[in-house]
């Protein structure tokens, strides 16, 4: 589920929701450790608290968290008033005529009955009117979502099963990756500054929907979609796929962190910095990039199956590949056969699976794959 998508809460009444989701997701958690195999694991439920906590309750109002969430509310509220209006209208007078017209013997007829024309024509043309507005006014604020300033942050974004990939052309090599484990920070933008987003997808379709702001656009495998936004309040907001993309879906989230502007340049690379900790192992660093940049969206290490091959007992095992032929994964040959798998899965496909993991040529360094490599090593 999703938890509590609207607004931002005092921080207090936020401990205690907190406090409140922990304990639920503890108990949750508990119980899905004797669930049925395919369940969530305990780890993957006790995450949920980690969600941004955007509302002291369900029946809240959302954030208003850049510049377009007072114009899509405004217009919500009218569509809602009027709706609410005219229900109470027409239900008001079926019932005033139940009453007024109601048979009072048994042998009473009914009058005859003859149309009102110009009734009939304002029951037609007010609502006409009203949709008109309601399309002119839609109309201007999405031609405002569609036109994103020149000196907007271009950011690209990639969509895969089920995790997000974020790039930023104008600093190189900074990347950010969602976690469908737990809720991590996947975009970091400044405050008051235009983004415009180019968005793609490595397999299916894909929704980025970022609630607080009022944007979602669908992200399409083959072709390029844009959405820009600009936010109005520090903070991290909700990030979620909003279009079902598999068994997964509900668990291809994220986390936007709205900085102040001084600060963006610094906190990005503090994010994005994906290097060994002084003192930390390449087994225990692998450890970190299969969580930071995904792996473990596709690739389990309690031999549990997914999208890809579980991990645990990779290394030694003889793999059986979709061509017929088979690998033992061990000395150079296996880790040469690990290497490859990581920049090109589509050369040597185990058999079984399909070929759809997206190549990470590029997303990875020597570094970061011998790291991995050593990961895997460990998962006996």
């Amino acid at each position: 589920m999703i938890l509590n998508l609207l607004m931002m809460m005092a921080p207090e009444a936020a401990g205690k929701a907190a406090e409140g989701a922990g304990k639920a997701a503890e108990a949750a958690g508990n119980a899905a450790a004797s669930a049925a195999p395919g369940m969530p694991s305990a780890e993957a439920i006790q995450g949920l608290h980690k969600f941004p906590v955007e509302a002291p309750h369900s029946w809240a109002t959302l954030p208003q968290a850049s510049t377009f969430a007072e114009g899509v509310d405004t217009l919500y509220l009218f569509i809602v008033a009027l709706s609410v209006f005219f229900f109470v209208l027409v239900m008001g007078a079926m019932f005033w005529f139940m009453h007024k017209y109601r048979r009072l013997s048994p042998d009473q007829k009914t009058s005859s009955i003859t149309h009102n024309g110009k009734i009939e024509f304002l029951w037609s043309a007010i609502p006409a009117v009203l949709l008109v507005v309601i399309f002119i006014w839609g109309e201007i604020d999405f031609v405002k979502q569609t036109a994103p300033p020149s000196d907007a942050i271009d950011i690209r974004v990639t969509g895969q099963k089920w995790s997000w990939t974020v790039e930023y052309p104008d600093y190189p090599g900074k990347i950010l990756t969602s976690n469908n484990v737990e809720p991590r920070v996947t975009m970091i933008v400044p405050k008051g500054r235009p983004i415009r987003l180019t968005m793609t997808s490595r397999d299916v379709i894909h929704s980025f929907y970022i609630p607080a702001f009022r944007v979602k656009r669908d992200v399409v495998p083959g072709r390029y979609t844009n959405m820009w936004f600009e936010p109005t309040q520090v903070g991290e907001f909700n990030l979620f796929c909003a279009e079902y993309c598999g068994d997964q879906h509900s668990r291809m989230t994220g986390i936007v962190k709205v900085v102040e502007p001084e600060l963006f340049e610094d906190i990005l690379a503090d994010y994005a910095k994906l290097e060994p900790n002084e003192g930390e192992s390449m087994a225990d660093f692998g450890g970190r990039i299969y969580s930071i940049r995904g792996c473990n969206a596709c690739h389990s290490t309690d031999g549990s199956a997914k999208v890809g091959p579980s991990w645990k007992g990779l290394w030694g095992k003889t793999e059986s590949l979709a061509d017929g032929s088979s690998i033992t994964v061990d000395g150079a040959d296996g880790e040469n056969y690990l290497k490859e798998s990581i920049l090109d899965p589509n050369a040597k496909v185990v058999s079984g699976f399909a070929p759809q993991m997206p190549p990470y040529a590029g997303q990875l360094s020597d570094q970061h794959i011998e790291a991995l490599i050593a990961y895997i090593k460990t998962l006996k």
